[in-house]
């Protein structure tokens, strides 16, 4: 989308800020998810503790941001395009906030099992889905401030396959656990650290619809696709 300027250049200025808190969010959530990863991964719980104390500066930056766009209505009293920019803006930094939640989440399950000595086969598997995500959440980041709708869509659809890795991981976790009494210990901590991924995939996706209502005016008309079989895996004792 060609970014249109506005007569009050102020109004602009504003969109920038708000684009600008939108980046430090997204760069946030970006680090908290990859370190609590990584620790994992490293087996070195000593990070995690601060990823969990610096889930708040999420949670300030999107209440400044939501500030910022009450002001906004306010003063500005935008309309269509204009409206629908600081709407979404504001539903985009919710987003990254429960994202941040996900990767407190999977940090304080990782502090969990990395307090015992039992492991698991799936740790590469889960380092994939992080950086497959990882890398949705980047190039969503860049469609945003681009109101790029394509590159939307291609994150949509890049989300199948983090579903279908899930499954995957989902499926050979549950086998650890059923051959293996072990594994009960950390398991379903895994299980839980597995589907945070996931969701984050989910969240990315939701991103990526506000972002093709931004450029189209409505929703995408296909249903957002969805691969992940997980819920249909049954654990079985041996």
């Amino acid at each position: 989308m060609v970014e249109k300027k506005h007569i009050v250049t102020a109004f602009d200025d504003d969109l920038a800020t708000l684009n600008d808190m939108m980046a430090r969010m997204g760069a946030l959530a970006e680090t908290q998810l990859f370190a609590s990863t990584e620790a994992l991964i490293a087996r070195n719980p000593s990070g995690l503790d601060d990823i969990i104390k610096r889930d708040k500066e999420l949670d300030n930056l999107e209440a400044l941001l939501n500030d910022k766009v009450i002001e906004i209505i306010a003063l500005r009293a935008p309309r269509a395009e204009d409206l629908r920019r600081v709407i979404v803006a504001l539903k985009v930094a919710s987003t990254l906030e429960r994202i941040g939640d996900l990767a407190k989440n999977i940090a304080k399950r990782n502090k969990v099992i990395l307090d015992t000595t039992v492991k698991t086969q799936m740790l590469p598997s889960i380092r994939t889905m992080t950086s497959m995500v990882l890398k949705m959440l980047n190039k969503i980041l860049d469609a945003y401030v681009e109101v790029d709708p394509v590159t939307a869509l291609d994150v949509m659809e890049a989300d199948i396959e983090v579903d279908k890795l899930n499954t995957v991981v989902f499926q050979s976790l549950i086998e650890e656990m059923s051959y293996n009494q072990e594994q009960l210990k950390i398991g379903p901590h895994l299980l839980f650290v597995a589907k945070n991924i996931e969701r984050v995939g989910d969240h990315i996706t939701g991103i990526a619809e506000q972002i093709y209502f931004l450029h189209h005016g409505e929703m995408p008309d296909q249903n957002r696709p969805k691969a992940d079989r997980s819920s249909s895996i049954a654990l079985r004792v041996r």
